[in-house]
């Protein structure tokens, strides 16, 4: 048993009695599903840009912000409760057992939200028919990102590989910021830029401490107990890359490629 199962945590009766073994024997027998979902996600979407090419776009306001809300409201319990757990792993154990754990997908604080943010990343599908309904720009990065998460994070839980503690609270952090973002915005409220940039910038950290947890993992694969393997490692680590390009691409053209196009453009108006 980990070290860290004994890890005096407050649990609820329904993270408690979660069935973590039925749980992982179903994602063994079903994890490759996930590729069914995504050649279903990208049918709908793209057939859904070209049935929505000659219609007027739907509004969707008010769905559309219930859906982010409780996206928002999974995602800051789901950051709490394994924020929790992490955070007495590396108070009690240290930064590489927090690396290497692997009784997060099994101790009872954070076993069964380990398994929903799995499960989720099929839901989160759900916010691209809101951009195709609503007829907004489909960028790459979005449904690229979608389909990739779904695949890889199915595929590493039904293996439980090192890391995973990481990643997955990183995730919820991120998605709690994300989400709240977006159903204020769909309620409405005018929220200042500043706030889009921290949260991308967000997400473009996550994605170099995700490369440096899978750094790490392949380091301590065969000096410590880190189970994982070198193809997890690989499509991992290329996945957060093309991540981290992508995101700070984005970062680029939409914050400071306009503001700099600006000055020169004032610069030269002087």
């Amino acid at each position: 048993m980990n070290e860290t199962e004994n890890i005096p945590l407050a649990e609820y009766d329904f993270e408690r009695q979660f069935d973590e073994k039925g749980a992982l024997e179903w994602m063994q027998e079903n994890w490759s599903k996930s590729f069914m979902f995504c050649g279903l996600y990208a049918a709908i979407i793209f057939g859904g840009q070209h049935f929505m090419r000659e219609r007027p776009k739907l509004n969707l306001r008010r769905p559309l912000v219930l859906w982010s809300l409780s996206l928002a409201i999974f995602s800051i319990i789901g950051a709490v409760r394994t924020g929790w757990y992490m955070f007495h792993v590396l108070n009690k154990s240290g930064f590489k057992q927090s690396v290497c754990d692997t009784s997060f997908y099994s101790a009872p604080v954070s076993k069964f939200w380990a398994y929903a943010f799995v499960l989720s990343k099929a839901p989160e599908l759900g916010d691209t028919v809101f951009i195709v309904l609503r007829k907004q720009r489909l960028i790459f990065l979005h449904w690229y990102h979608h389909i990739t998460v779904l695949v890889y994070s199915w595929y590493s839980y039904k293996d439980q590989v090192a890391g995973g503690g990481w990643f997955m609270t990183m995730n919820y952090l991120v998605h709690s910021f994300m989400y709240t973002y977006y159903a204020a915005r769909a309620a409405g409220y005018r929220v200042p830029r500043p706030c889009a940039m921290v949260i991308t910038a967000t997400q473009i950290m996550q994605m170099m401490m995700g490369l440096a947890v899978l750094g790490l993992v392949y380091h301590w694969m065969h000096e410590v107990r880190c189970p994982s393997y070198m193809p997890n490692i690989a499509w991992g680590s290329l996945m957060y890359l093309s991540y981290l390009v992508l995101f700070a691409s984005f970062f680029y053209k939409s914050y400071l490629k306009g503001a700099a196009y600006k000055v020169g453009k004032g610069s030269k108006a002087e």
